[in-house]
């Protein structure tokens, strides 16, 4: 088995592995205690790691060259991420927030595995829509926290980091049979799925 097909099996094993998790895994769970909390917290959460992971593997799949084209999905999740949590720390949330983090795994996963190109505003306008969320959750556990700013500098720090990974991986997979990619967006898929369920 070749180094590529290797990369995407522990992938898919790590998300199999995980999918009885909660959408979303809250601040009872993990104390932000400062920046490396923050930086710490998306890695150990499956569902940020998953989502993050899979904006940058379909923005690599589907770019048609290395180019800026790379950054518009990327960033408009950061970017959003950054907004949803700021209206978070004002107290606010909704009642669809963990159903629309697992819907984002599930819309990520579909993605991944149909390689549907879209402009780079719109790339960024969709998976930004689901960052929000994420964002927001996050802000609504840090709200009253003197923490707050350094915690949600290291989850951004963190974000970017694993789109970067992400990008990596779907760059390398490129190159690879198409079944090795769809093997990861089905996994993917199949978690947000699952989550969806166990909130329904």
């Amino acid at each position: 088995m070749n180094h590529k097909l290797k990369i995407a099996l522990v992938f898919l094993v790590t998300n199999a592995l995980s999918a009885t998790v909660m959408a979303h895994t809250g601040a009872d769970v993990h104390a932000h205690l400062g920046f490396i909390s923050g930086l710490v917290h998306p890695i150990l959460g499956i569902d940020h790691l998953a989502a993050m992971l899979a904006v940058g593997l379909w923005t690599a799949l589907t770019a048609r060259r290395a180019s800026v084209d790379l950054l518009w999905a990327p960033a408009g999740f950061a970017g959003a991420l950054l907004v949803g949590a700021t209206v978070g720390l004002s107290g606010l949330n909704l009642p669809a927030t963990e159903p629309m983090i697992a819907a984002s795994l599930l819309m990520l996963g579909l993605l991944v595995i149909s390689r549907l190109r879209l402009s780079g505003g719109a790339a960024a306008s969709l998976v930004g829509g689901f960052a929000f969320f994420h964002g927001l959750s996050h802000g609504h556990e840090l709200a009253g926290q003197a923490s707050a700013t350094s915690v949600l500098a290291g989850m951004l720090c963190a974000t970017l980091l694993l789109h970067a990974c992400g990008l990596a991986l779907g760059w390398t997979l490129r190159s690879a049979p198409a079944w090795a990619a769809r093997i990861v967006g089905t996994s993917t898929a199949l978690l947000g799925a699952g989550l969806l369920t166990q909130l329904a």
